[in-house]
């Protein structure tokens, strides 16, 4: 369960990320980091 939504947050990440770039838009892209600093902190979590 904790690997689908690593996969799931990194993935919406890149996709955010991706268009935040694509449409130089500064939000989609500060939120695509974000999910990707929060799956880095449920991976280095001991669950």
């Amino acid at each position: 369960m904790k690997n689908m939504l690593l996969i799931t947050l990194v993935l919406i990440a890149i996709v955010m990320v991706i268009l935040g770039i694509i449409g130089k838009m500064l939000p989609p892209a500060l939120t695509g980091i974000g999910f990707i600093i929060i799956s880095i902190l449920f991976y280095k979590k001991d669950i």
